[in-house]
């Protein structure tokens, strides 16, 4: 099985971290096993990733349930800042698509991370807004949507 987060294979990418026989050497090999984490719905690792300050906050039915009604379609990292094993903190803008409901969504970030006694935790995340233009397109030789039978090119396009 290939892995969620784009490596080749699951086993030798993120299921180590993900069922504790490896520990995240770097800020963006903990982001990418936490992607994995939710689209194999292992929330408790999502959960022991988080910082010890944010896990008071972690709402575990509700990350689990955000984690299996989805379809986990991709993950690319935007951007970094610093995060290599010899770092303590890092930054990662990254996105995640994933359809829920029918609906492909996104989920644009910057987390920040934080090496705490030799280990990775996510600190907190910013979500970054995107505006969506959700109108419907109508091409000319469409019926025009105001409903007047009309095709868009003569009614309301004019």
């Amino acid at each position: 099985m290939s892995c969620p987060c784009g490596g080749i294979s699951f086993e030798t990418c993120c299921g180590p971290y993900i069922k504790g026989e490896k520990v995240a050497e770097t800020a963006e090999a903990l982001m990418r096993s936490r992607y994995s984490a939710y689209a194999t719905g292992a929330v408790e690792y999502i959960k022991d990733t988080t910082s010890p300050e944010g896990q008071k906050d972690f709402d575990m039915d509700a990350a689990k349930q955000w984690a299996l009604e989805s379809e986990w379609k991709g993950f690319e990292i935007l951007n970094q800042a610093k995060g290599a094993a010899e770092d303590t903190e890092g930054v990662i803008e990254f996105v995640a698509s994933y359809r829920v409901k029918g609906q492909v969504e996104s989920h644009h970030e910057i987390s920040t991370f934080k090496k705490i006694d030799g280990k990775w935790f996510f600190m907190d995340g910013q979500i970054v807004t995107q505006v969506v233009n959700r109108e419907q397109k109508v091409g000319r030789n469409e019926p025009c949507p105001c409903g007047s039978g009309k095709k868009y090119k003569k009614c309301c396009n004019k």
